[in-house]
């Protein structure tokens, strides 16, 4: 049988072990989707596929749901990943690009809207 004072060990170290954990996957984020993305070939999904509705980061159907940076934020849409989903669902007047592109030219599109975002579409 365990002491009181072993227990308490224990348990400091499996939440000292958890927090760690923690930690690292707070300040190293899997970066799986931006390894893979092709900003060149993400350019060329938007021009094709984007550009109608939202030439230079624009907006031609809602002018506040815009792809520059502080819409992106203030819309949660701030990473790949949460662009990705939106591309591939839809959302709203948004399509749904599951059917039209795939799942790797999902990916260097939102990444080519986030690096645009970033330089202000210039």
């Amino acid at each position: 049988m365990l002491l009181p004072s072993q227990v308490k060990k224990i348990i400091c170290a499996v939440l000292l072990i958890v927090t760690l954990a923690f930690g690292e996957i707070a300040f190293n984020p899997p970066t799986a989707l931006a390894d893979t993305a092709n900003i060149a070939t993400g350019a060329e999904v938007f021009s094709v596929n984007c550009a109608g509705c939202h030439i230079n980061g624009s907006n031609i159907i809602r002018r506040g749901k815009n792809l520059k940076l502080k819409a992106l934020k203030k819309y949660k849409m701030d990473s790949i990943a949460n662009i990705s989903d939106l591309v591939t669902n839809g959302k709203g007047v948004m399509s749904a690009y599951k059917d039209r592109l795939s799942e790797q030219q999902i990916i260097d599109v939102s990444a080519y809207v986030l690096s645009q975002a970033a330089n202000d579409w210039k």
